[in-house]
C-alpha cells in the first residue's frame, strides 16, 4: 500500500479542518470522494455522507468513526490505529479480527471474497 497521501481538494481540506458545513458545500453534487490512500488522521467522520467517499487504503488513525454504517464503504488497506468504532458497522467482508488487529495495531485491513 502507498503512503498516506495529502489531497489537493477543497473537501480534504475542510475534513481536516472540522469545517462540516464547507466540506457539504465541496461535495454536493459529486457521486464520488475520492479520499483512497489519504492522510485522514484525527478526523471526525460522523457528520459525512460516507457513502460517497472512497476510503480505500486510507489512514485513519485515531479517527472518529462511532455510529457510522460502513458496510457499503470499500475498506480494503485502511488502518484504524487507535479508532474510535463504538457502534460502527463494517463491511461484511472485514472479519472481526481485521477489524481488531488494525484499532489495536494499526495494521492494514484485509477484506475477504464474499
Amino acid at each position: 500500500m502507498p503512503s498516506p497521501r495529502i489531497i489537493d481538494d477543497p473537501a480534504y481540506r475542510d475534513l481536516r479542518s472540522d469545517d462540516f458545513e464547507h466540506f457539504q458545500q465541496h461535495t454536493a453534487g459529486r457521486k464520488q470522494v475520492d479520499f483512497s490512500s489519504a492522510d485522514l488522521r484525527g478526523v471526525d467522520l460522523r457528520n459525512v455522507d460516507v457513502d460517497k467517499v472512497i476510503l480505500r487504503g486510507a489512514y485513519l488513525r485515531d479517527a472518529d468513526l462511532r455510529g457510522l454504517d460502513l458496510r457499503t464503504v470499500d475498506m480494503e488497506g485502511c488502518s484504524l490505529h487507535g479508532a474510535q468504532i463504538s457502534g460502527t458497522y463494517f463491511p461484511v467482508n472485514l472479519s472481526p479480527q481485521e477489524i481488531i488487529n488494525s484499532v489495536k495495531y494499526g495494521t492494514r485491513m484485509r477484506t475477504d471474497v464474499v
